[in-house]
């Protein structure tokens, strides 16, 4: 990564963020790697969104974007000179006047149980049921399921709140356990409470979880081919697949959809790409699960390319099996 000598006339870049203290954490971390590759200082700007001071639940807010909107408007008033978001909450559709500088390397994107006496999820499915506390209708879909499959009894509930207020859900015996991206936990030095991890066999996370997205005006080129630098290619390619299959869907990221794009290999070389969705009723009774791979080219656009195609495929194949009815933006 290479540095760039800071002048004196040069002013501090201002770094949009959401004031939760994920968003605050994650934010800084890249705001460390920014003023190394700038060679500029860097001041967070935490701005609250909709989605963070509603209390009503996402679905019933419009769910997609809620938590972007107030940032983008900042960077296009120009307000702040970049922004940093959660991937899996920017909207599909790319506004023109913005652009995605880069995707850095993408953490765990696995979904994480909290569960009271250390248990995992066949724990406490063994214990006879449990409440468990989510606010994403896709993980509810998908838990249910499960559940059912081992012939469990548990019961959803939705919460809302910051990281440290779904774990004290089950700190104070309030619910059996929580379920939380495992990358957010870690961002927030909370991962010695994950009691499991849930395997994308069981659980397929939001598209793009545990990714961030670096964004600022299009018109600011300097900025952008800096902040490139900290892009990371197969993280892009990988997002790229579940992103492309959730607007091919026509789902919004509080919909019931679950995807992730991983690279296979033949012992030493990459040899292809893997994307696997789902989509399911809230109850568990019904989910639909495909997946499709295809051979990685060499060169990177060619690679982009092959994700979107791939996230187009898989999408047609969803919606010939049901999809389409499995998509409501319900309450949990």
């Amino acid at each position: 990564m290479s540095s760039v000598p800071t002048t004196s006339q040069e002013r501090a870049l201002r770094l949009g963020t959401r004031r939760s203290e994920l968003a605050m954490a994650q934010s800084e971390g890249i705001a460390e790697r920014v003023r190394k590759v700038t060679g500029r200082p860097v001041e967070l700007v935490g701005i609250s969104t909709y989605g963070d001071v509603s209390r009503e639940q996402l679905t019933q807010i419009g769910g997609t974007g809620v938590f972007v909107a107030a940032l983008r408007e900042a960077l296009l008033r120009g307000e702040v000179d970049f922004a940093v978001h959660s991937l899996k909450d920017l909207p599909t559709a790319q506004p023109p006047e913005l652009v995605l500088a880069a995707l850095p390397r993408r953490a765990d994107p696995r979904d994480a149980l909290v569960a009271r006496d250390g248990l995992d999820f066949e724990g406490l499915a063994a214990a006879g049921g449990a409440r468990i506390g989510t606010g994403s209708p896709r993980r509810a879909a998908q838990l249910m399921h499960w559940a059912r499959g081992l012939g469990a009894v548990i019961e959803t509930v939705s919460i809302r709140g910051n990281v440290g207020t779904r774990l004290g859900y089950v700190r104070d015996g309030e619910l059996d356990a929580v379920v939380l991206a495992a990358a957010g936990l870690h961002r927030v030095g909370r991962a010695s409470q994950i009691t499991g991890l849930l395997s994308p066999d069981m659980v397929l996370p939001a598209p793009g979880q545990g990714a961030l997205a670096v964004e600022c005006p299009a018109a600011d080129t300097r900025l952008a081919a800096q902040l490139a630098e900290l892009d990371d290619p197969e993280t892009r390619i990988a997002v790229t697949a579940e992103r492309t299959l959730l607007a091919a869907l026509e789902a919004g990221c509080s919909a019931p959809v679950g995807a992730l794009a991983d690279f296979l290999d033949d012992g030493q070389d990459v040899t292809e790409l893997r994307l696997r969705g789902s989509v399911g009723t809230i109850d568990g009774t019904t989910l639909v699960q495909l997946s499709t791979t295809g051979p990685v080219p060499a060169s990177a656009d060619a690679a982009v390319a092959l994700a979107q195609s791939l996230g187009r495929e898989l999408a047609d194949e969803m919606l010939a099996k049901g999809a389409a009815g499995l998509m409501g933006e319900r309450a949990l």
